[in-house]
């Protein structure tokens, strides 16, 4: 059944031992009134096959309003984690959320919910993501996914979605009301969240070292920098700016933000990119040359190879989203 016009519904898989901050993410997104937006926001409802009461995380049980047959309203499934890598998914659930996404129905997952997912065939051939911890199981069980360990969250094309642990799967909520709703309203959400405004799917689950301590914080370069993206800025010129040897620089680049300098300010275009493709019908060689990129076949090297699609892909794409809602 399709759902009203401005009448986008959300439902929330619940389960035993339901995760409650995945969970937990998913009602702040979705169930919260937003009396700041003059528009209806989503209906949001939390459905379930298990048996009542169920059993969260943190010692309390939850009775789900509605069965599984209320998927069948849902324009937007999300499944807030998995009891377990291991656990079994029931065929009602998986019939349930494959009739739902042959009909238009959107897919997400949140943490080790890309197994419900990945249960359901509807991942074969398509890229994922989950935790750090689970993604080498997920790979083992469902070698037909090309499992992504280093992303926040991926967009598998076809209208499914996952996200890598805990607050990823908010970052990833965010950008599906950046979708529904455009940047100035995901913004607004990200404030209530007080959160940042955007991360990029494509940013690293976790860095293996330490931050860097507060005396060597680079935050105020970092701005400095996203305020020069167009200028072809050089690693001595950053030495420079930073007050640092080029040696001491790296370090500290790799201490705070997981990536060399180069490839940082690679990120950062990128993602300056996908703004602008997505906000703006300027042709790819002048978004090129806004991004800093030396030439149009340089940028569509780049961003193939930090998002897999080239950038008029991705425009077509976002549009194609956007005119689906």
């Amino acid at each position: 059944m399709a759902s009203k016009p401005g009448h986008h519904v959300v439902c929330a898989v619940a389960y035993d031992g339901l995760c409650t901050f995945e969970f937990g993410i998913a009602v702040e997104s979705f169930a919260l009134a937003r009396p700041e937006f003059d528009f209806p926001w989503y209906d949001f409802k939390v459905v379930s096959g298990d048996p009542s009461p169920l059993h969260a995380a943190g010692g309390f049980t939850l009775v789900p309003p509605y069965g599984l047959e209320t998927l069948g309203d849902a324009d937007t499934i999300i499944i807030p984690g998995w009891r377990g890598a291991d656990a079994p998914v029931p065929d009602d659930l998986v019939d349930s959320i494959r009739t739902a996404h042959e009909r238009g129905c959107r897919l997400v997952s949140i943490c080790s919910g890309a197994f419900v997912l990945a249960a359901t065939g509807l991942l074969d051939g398509r890229v994922a993501t989950t935790h750090w911890r689970y993604t080498s199981e997920l790979a083992r069980q469902y070698p037909a996914i090309s499992v992504n360990p280093d992303v926040l969250y991926m967009d598998a094309g076809n209208r499914i979605y996952s996200s890598a642990g805990s607050a990823a799967g908010a970052d990833l909520c965010l950008h599906l009301i950046r979708l529904d709703h455009g940047a100035d309203i995901a913004n607004s959400v990200a404030r209530r969240f007080v959160l940042p405004t955007h991360r990029d799917g494509g940013q690293q689950q976790f860095i293996e070292r330490p931050i860097a301590p507060s005396h060597n914080n680079l935050g105020p370069l970092l701005d400095v920098l996203r305020s020069r993206l167009t200028d072809a800025i050089a690693i001595s010129e950053i030495a420079q700016l930073a007050g640092m040897s080029q040696r001491t620089l790296v370090r500290h680049f790799n201490q705070t933000t997981g990536l060399s300098p180069q490839n940082w300010l690679i990120f950062e275009r990128i993602k300056l990119a996908k703004e602008l493709l997505e906000s703006s019908q300027a042709n790819i060689s002048a978004i090129a040359s806004s991004c800093g990129f030396a030439t149009p076949e340089t940028f569509r090297h780049h961003f193939r190879r930090h998002t897999g699609i080239s950038p008029s892909q991705h425009r077509r794409s976002f549009h194609r989203q956007l005119a689906g809602q």
